[in-house]
């Protein structure tokens, strides 16, 4: 019984941790693409206002 409670325990562990991966990454996900646009759309306006 105790080896059944220490492998769920340790598979919520291991859940729980890449819960908190997956979310970090989904982060910079949005942050990388928001900097992205962001680069692009003055690049953009910086080439328009050369020609």
């Amino acid at each position: 019984m105790i080896r059944i409670i220490a492998v769920l325990l340790a598979i919520w562990l291991a859940l729980t941790i890449l819960g908190a991966v997956v979310k970090g990454l989904v982060w910079l996900a949005v942050i990388g693409g928001v900097l992205f646009l962001g680069t692009a759309a003055y690049g953009a306006i910086k080439g328009k206002s050369r020609t």
